[in-house]
Parts: C-alpha cells; structure tokens; sequence
C-alpha cells in the first residue's frame, strides 16, 4: 500500500538527513491522515491515490504561479515537490493510449457535440482515475467530440 511506502520512505529520509525530502513525505502523510479523517475509515490505494493526486496537481499550480512571478527560487523549490508526490502515483496514461479510451466512450455513449462533454468526462474519469491528468482528459474529449 502506499500509506506503508510513505511510512518507510519517511524513516528512510530522517536516516539520510534528507530534510527536503522528508518535509514532502510528512506533507503527504498529512493529507492522507487528514483524508482518512474525513471518511471515517482506513483509506485504499484507490482513494490515498486521489489525495496525493490532489496534493499534486496543487504543488503543479504553485509551480505555475511562482514561474509566472518571476520566482525562479520558488519554482525549483515547488518542481522537487512536485516530483517526489508524483512518485507515488501510478504510472500516468500517454495521450495515445487517453485518445483510445475517450473515443471508446465517445462511441458507447453515442456522443456528438460538446453536450455530451459530462458524460464523456465522468465514464472516462471512471475508468482512468489517478492514471491520468484531468487537464488532459478534459482537452481530448474537448478535442474529440468537436
């Protein structure tokens, strides 16, 4: 499980003195504490997923708004963030193989026209979960159903 991952990567880190590293890892952990919190109950793959993919499209955001400010300090900083959350990730679907599973749901849901971007967004989102950026799908279907 990841949670487990998490919890040894952190020993692994204080016993490197890796502070940037372990400030990352104890970030995460936190989110996922706070995520199986809310719920009430232990969290799978599936939803710690979701957390750290929601850790990491902010740390992407952040990335963003520090190289749109000139801050060049920041956005290294905020890069290493980045990479280390989407380590624990599953591997991220290539456009090709995306472009393949939206014209499948375009096809079974008989979709044309940008009406039937929800329902084409949710089926896929369904199927791919964290094995894909959001802003990806959602330029695809986008692309596809125009």
């Amino acid at each position: 499980m990841v949670i487990e991952r998490l919890t040894e990567d952190m020993k692994t880190a204080m016993k490197a003195g890796d502070k940037a590293r372990l400030s990352v890892v104890r970030m995460l952990l936190s989110e996922l504490k706070n995520a199986r919190i809310a719920q009430g109950s232990e969290l799978d793959d599936p939803a710690a997923h979701k957390v750290i993919a929601s850790y990491a499209k902010k740390r992407r955001e952040a990335m963003e708004a520090a190289r749109d400010g000139g801050r060049a300090d920041l956005v290294e900083k905020e890069r290493f963030e980045y990479d280390v959350t989407v380590s624990y990730l599953p591997r991220q679907m290539g456009e090709d193989e995306l472009r393949s599973i939206v014209c499948r749901h375009i096809e079974q849901c008989g979709a044309t026209g940008g009406q039937a971007f929800g329902v084409v967004m949710k089926a896929v989102m369904a199927e791919v979960g964290s094995g894909a950026d959001g802003k990806l799908v959602s330029a695809l279907v986008r692309e596809l159903l125009t």
